[in-house]
C-alpha cells in the first residue's frame, strides 16, 4: 500500500508550500456523523470569504501518513506527522464559490487528483491514468464559463465520460446512486470514503495574495476526536469553532440506515489488520459486514467490534459529543434542527460571530450525502428501539447538555 500511495502522490503533483504559517482564520464544524455536516458545510463554504475543500480531510490525511493504521489505533489524532504535506495538500485544494466554471487546466487538474484518491487501484497503471486525462480534457474542453447546465448535470456528463466502459461506478457518488442487487462498494483499497464527492465546477482557485485574508472552512466528524490538529498546520491562525448537534434519535436512525447501505460509509477496512467484525445486525446481515467499519472510529471502537448495531451507532453519537463538551474548546452550538427550520436566522448568527458579512442562501436546501430522500422523524420507523435507547442514562445527560428535551414529539 506504501508503494501505491507514493505513486499517487508522484500523479497528483502537488507543491509544496510555505502558505500555512500566513492563514490567520481558520473554522471548525465539529459534528456527529449522520449529523448534517455536508449539508451545513456546503451552505457555508457558499460565502465569498470562505474557502474550503470539495470534500472531507481524510484522504489528505492518508497520503500525509496521519490516521488509523499510520500514527493512530481510531480517528483520534494527537500528534499531527508531515504537517508541511498535509497543509500544501489542503492549501492546494482550497477554493471559493463562484457564478462561473473554473478554466479547464484547474478543473482538470482538480478532477484529476480526486479520482485518484476515490480509484486509487483502478487509475494506479500509468496507461489507466494517461486515458483518465484524456477523457477528462476531452470532456472538461467542451465547458464554457456560462455553460447553463447544473453543477449536477455537469458532473453526471464527465463521470459518464471517464467510466464509460463502467457505469457501474458513478453510482458510488453523492446525489448519483442507483442501487443494484448484490452490488455494494468492494474496492481493493479505499482512500476517500464513499459516497464520493465530485468536484465542483463553479468555484476558484485559492491564491496566495488572498491566504491572509480568507477564512479555511473544515468539517468531518472526526475532527471531534482530533481536536488541535488544525492548531499545529496553521499555527498563526485564529481557530474558531461551530459545534453541530443533532438529536440521538435522528442521528442514530441515519447512522444504522449508512451501515446497512452498499454505496457509501465505508470508512476502514478491518480485515487489512486481521480483525473481523461480529456485529449482530450488520454482519450477519451484508456481505461487507465482517470487515468493513463504518462512518468514524471513536477512541473505545475495539469494544463494539461485537457489539449490536444500534450499541454501535448510539456510542458513536455519545462519543462525539461528549468529546466535544468535554474538550472544553469554546464553540458556538448550532442545532441542525433549527438550522433546517430557519436557515436564514442561524447563517446570521454564525456569520456575526464570525464578523463576516451577510451570506446569501440558495433558494432551496440542497440534499446531501442521503441514503434516501429526507423526511421528517423518519427516527419513528424505529421508533421502538430508539425510544429504549433514549432511557438510558448516558442518552439522557448528553441530550440534556446538548439542550434537548427528552420528549419524543420535538425530535424531527
Amino acid at each position: 500500500m506504501s508503494d501505491l500511495l507514493e505513486t499517487l502522490k508522484a500523479r497528483r503533483q502537488v507543491p509544496r508550500s510555505a502558505l500555512r504559517l500566513r492563514v490567520r482564520r481558520v473554522v471548525v464544524i465539529l459534528s456527529g456523523s449522520r449529523g448534517g455536516s455536508s449539508l451545513f458545510k456546503d451552505i457555508l463554504a457558499g460565502h465569498p470569504r470562505i474557502t474550503s475543500l470539495d470534500g472531507e480531510l481524510e484522504p489528505l490525511l492518508a497520503l500525509s501518513g496521519n490516521g488509523f493504521g499510520l500514527n493512530s489505533d481510531s480517528d483520534r489524532i494527537g500528534r499531527v506527522d508531515n504537517a508541511d504535506e498535509l497543509a500544501s495538500g489542503i492549501l492546494d485544494e482550497l477554493s471559493f464559490a463562484s457564478t462561473r466554471i473554473m478554466d479547464t487546466a484547474s478543473l482538470l487538474r482538480r478532477w484529476r487528483n480526486r479520482l485518484l484518491l476515490q480509484f486509487p487501484s483502478r487509475f494506479a497503471d500509468a496507461g489507466a491514468c494517461h486515458r483518465l486525462e484524456q477523457s477528462l480534457q476531452e470532456t472538461l474542453g467542451r465547458l464554457g464559463p456560462e455553460d447553463p447546465r447544473s453543477d449536477s448535470e455537469l458532473q453526471r456528463c464527465i463521470l459518464s465520460a471517464v467510466f464509460s466502459d463502467e457505469p457501474w461506478r458513478i453510482s458510488y457518488y453523492d446525489g448519483l446512486a442507483a442501487p443494484q442487487a448484490d452490488r455494494y462498494f468492494d474496492e481493493p483499497l479505499k482512500i476517500e470514503e464513499p459516497p464520493f464527492v465530485a468536484p465542483a465546477l463553479r468555484r476558484r482557485p485559492l491564491t496566495e495574495a488572498e491566504v491572509q485574508d480568507a477564512v479555511l472552512l473544515f468539517k468531518s466528524p472526526s475532527d471531534a476526536y482530533r481536536i488541535g490538529l488544525y492548531e499545529q498546520l496553521f499555527p498563526n491562525a485564529e481557530l474558531s469553532y461551530l459545534h453541530l448537534t443533532r438529536g440521538f434519535a435522528q442521528s442514530v436512525n441515519g447512522l444504522m440506515d449508512g451501515w446497512l447501505y452498499p454505496l457509501g460509509f465505508f470508512s476502514h477496512d478491518l480485515g487489512r489488520i486481521g480483525c473481523e467484525l461480529a456485529i449482530p445486525g450488520y454482519s450477519d446481515t451484508v456481505p461487507f459486514g465482517r470487515r468493513w467499519w463504518k462512518f468514524d472510529l471513536p477512541p473505545n471502537w475495539r469494544r463494539f467490534t461485537g457489539a449490536r448495531l444500534e450499541d454501535v451507532c448510539l456510542n458513536q453519537w455519545c462519543s462525539i459529543h461528549q468529546g466535544i463538551l468535554h474538550s472544553g474548546v469554546g464553540a458556538l452550538r448550532v442545532a441542525f434542527e433549527d438550522f433546517i427550520a430557519n436557515p436564514a436566522t442561524v447563517a446570521e448568527r454564525i456569520t456575526g460571530r464570525l464578523g463576516l458579512g451577510p451570506l446569501v442562501l440558495p433558494n432551496a436546501l440542497p440534499v446531501r450525502m442521503a441514503t434516501e430522500p429526507p423526511r421528517a422523524a423518519r427516527w419513528r420507523r424505529r421508533g421502538a428501539l430508539l425510544l429504549e435507547l433514549g432511557a438510558r442514562p448516558e442518552v439522557r445527560e448528553t441530550m440534556g447538555r446538548l439542550g434537548y428535551a427528552m420528549e419524543p414529539g420535538t425530535w424531527l
